[in-house]
């Protein structure tokens, strides 16, 4: 029976008197401390537990995987927090649009001071400042929740952004439903907007119908 013995690199079992191990390619020399045991010598029935067990004589950096730390999630933004950024942008809204009413207001005391009739004129300004208020809206939350920012800037200071289930930007097309969907989560008694804060994900209705996600992180 030939005599075969464990290479002291990587326990692959070899012929007896090769020169280089056979899987790892490593010289077969004696290493100081080991003593190779050969299968089948009388030394076999008591083997050094080190060379007996090829894995034990791996060295200490040859670890199959390393330990990686778990990934962060990311979160969702909640009821309130989205709550707080309607009215931040509701307030930057009504800012760049003041200025139309008070042009129409300034007309109005005018008329007024010269005795004239100024009820059209207030109509006039406040359905005027009314269309704005909508278009403007919608024209603010689509262009800045398909743009590179992704998000209104009142998302902007709570670090939160609109995406499509996969995390991805979204479309201008898809922002505009999204923004018209709302006026659905308003018309139900504003439970499309309480959904936010029992759904999974924190999707209102006019996520779910847009296909989208408000992220947080």
């Amino acid at each position: 029976m030939n005599e075969t013995f464990f290479c002291n690199k990587c326990g692959a079992q070899n012929a007896a008197g090769a020169q280089f191990c056979n899987r790892c390619g490593a010289p077969t020399g004696p290493t100081p401390g080991v003593v190779p045991t050969a299968v089948g010598s009388p030394s076999a029935s008591s083997p050094n537990p080190a060379s007996s067990n090829p894995a034990s004589s791996y060295p200490a950096s040859a670890t199959p995987y390393q330990a990686v730390a778990p990934a962060v999630g990311v979160g969702y933004g909640g009821f309130w927090i989205r709550v707080v950024a309607a009215i931040i942008d509701g307030i930057i809204l009504r800012v760049v649009v003041a200025p139309v009413g008070m042009i129409f207001g300034g007309l109005g005391l005018a008329r007024t001071m010269s005795g004239l009739p100024h009820a059209g004129l207030a109509v006039l300004g406040g359905g005027v400042t009314f269309i704005l208020l909508i278009f403007g809206s919608w024209l603010y939350e689509a262009f800045m929740e398909s743009s590179s920012y992704q998000a209104t800037l009142g998302k902007m200071i709570f670090g939160m952004k609109v995406t499509d289930l996969n995390g991805n930007r979204i479309s201008f097309e898809r922002a505009t439903g999204r923004h018209f969907a709302k006026w659905l989560s308003a018309m139900v008694l504003g439970i499309g907007y309480i959904m936010v804060g029992f759904t999974d994900r924190k999707q209102g209705l006019h996520d779910l119908l847009a296909g989208t996600l408000v992220r947080r992180g």
